[in-house]
């Protein structure tokens, strides 16, 4: 009788746990070194313009168009803001002056080298400092948010100068 009690009770035990597996999500986030389209998953009406070029003012592909670019690049252990990011940094606080109710994040990004939270901490003085910038040029500090990403999402995969030299950037992310 013990031994059916014991199959009985591990039978429904087996049982209860099977029903609380965990569904796969719809969407997975993206895996290291796979970009990301910023559009992806917008939906309808964002006016991304793919067939005539033409984009929606204010929205993401707007920007994309608009400005230099929306990554600025930095030295070797370095978050100072140099001419070149001063330049690509105008263009975009000109367009966010265009669009005053448009909010952006701010993505600082390392290469692989140093540890995981020298890297966090360097993300984010480099998000802070393009976030500064902006804000000296006019754009209220309360639409922009910065994040740190560390080594975690390199753009270059590779272990060379060229590789690191693109994964030390901030980013700016127009949200919608």
């Amino acid at each position: 009788m013990t031994k059916f009690a014991t199959t009985l009770i591990l039978g429904a035990a087996l049982l209860a746990t099977a029903g609380c597996a965990k569904k796969r999500p719809d969407v997975l986030p993206p895996g290291p070194g796979e970009t990301v389209d910023p559009n992806a998953g917008a939906g309808a009406g964002t006016g991304t313009g793919q067939g005539t070029g033409a984009a929606t003012p204010g929205s993401r592909a707007d920007f994309q168009q608009s400005v230099a670019s929306d990554t600025i690049n930095f030295g070797l252990d370095q978050y100072d803001i140099d001419s070149s990011a001063r330049a690509v940094l105008d263009s975009q606080a000109q367009w966010l002056a265009r669009y005053p109710n448009v909010r952006v994040t701010i993505e600082g990004h390392c290469d692989e080298r140093g540890t995981r939270e020298y890297n966090l901490a360097l993300g984010d003085r480099r998000a802070n400092a393009a976030a500064s910038y902006l804000a000296a040029r006019g754009v209220s500090s309360t639409r922009i948010t910065t994040i740190s990403y560390g080594k975690e999402r390199p753009l270059a995969l590779g272990s060379d100068d060229g590789s690191w030299a693109q994964n030390r950037r901030a980013v700016t992310v127009v949200l919608q």
